[in-house]
């Protein structure tokens, strides 16, 4: 049984429930370390993070929680880094780093808003080509901890996150995976983990978690790890499946 939950999301950015509220869900569910991951602030787009002044109110808060719950679980005052975001300038417990948009043309493409929004995109910039999209993507991933500085790889292939069933573009193309082949080969030799991510899942945009099982794979055979992570937006979805991908992942050879 895993008894951590290390990526979730609060009032004070996109989430439902208060961090309080989250820390009480995990003595709930038996968890014995519970961290709490707001968005950073990222400037050229505030409409799902925390602005500079609400992250220092965060800071405070989760901090000053840690000591009113300690006898109860570990709390832990994290940040989920965007790429663009660089290193995070307060002293938080852990970052995740993530990608959540592409730049392309002075613009900024948000990879994980809404379909249309990637298709109209891919469709302006990239004349249609997805795997010049995945390409761009990709570059960013394996770059994200020499930008971040961030503990955690956060929810490694986003770009799926409205592929649900090859939708939009062939996971199995050459291309594709060579595009996440490279990043993966980048990023495996900072030793830092990948996150089983089962958050698009409980918010119903997929079947699967984040990395798809053939991306598992290829981590394991370059002697990467994993954790696992709800991505949690709510109190009611605290380790969502986390039996199911703790199976998944010890079969594959993991040791979580």
């Amino acid at each position: 049984m895993i008894l951590y939950d290390l990526h979730m999301h609060t009032s004070f950015c996109d989430g439902k429930n208060s961090p309080e509220d989250m820390i009480l869900a995990g003595i709930k569910n038996g968890l014995k370390t519970i961290g709490l991951s707001g968005h950073c602030n990222t400037g050229f787009d505030e409409t799902y993070c925390m602005t500079k002044d609400v992250m220092k109110k965060y800071f405070e808060e989760v901090n000053r929680l840690k000591a009113v719950y300690r006898d109860k679980i570990q709390v832990l005052c994290g940040v989920e880094q965007d790429y663009y975001a660089g290193v995070p300038y307060l002293n938080f417990d852990y970052s995740i780093g993530s990608v959540h948009y592409v730049y392309k043309n002075n613009e900024y493409i948000p990879v994980d808003e809404s379909e249309q929004i990637t298709v109209n995109a891919v469709n302006k910039h990239y004349n249609g080509d997805y795997y010049a999209y995945a390409e761009d993507y990709y570059e960013l991933v394996g770059d994200v901890l020499n930008n971040t500085k961030a503990d955690i790889i956060g929810h490694f292939d986003l770009i799926t996150k409205f592929n649900e069933g090859c939708k939009l573009f062939d996971e199995n193309n050459p291309r594709y995976i060579n595009a996440y082949k490279k990043a993966i080969d980048k990023l495996i030799p900072y030793g830092k983990p990948f996150e089983i991510n089962t958050g698009a899942i409980s918010r119903g945009y997929r079947t699967e978690a984040y990395p798809s099982l053939p991306i598992l794979q290829y981590i394991k055979e370059k002697g990467g790890t994993v954790i696992l992570s709800s991505d949690s937006h709510s109190a009611d979805n605290l380790c969502f499946e986390f039996d199911r991908y703790e199976k998944i992942a010890t079969d594959l050879g993991f040791k979580l």
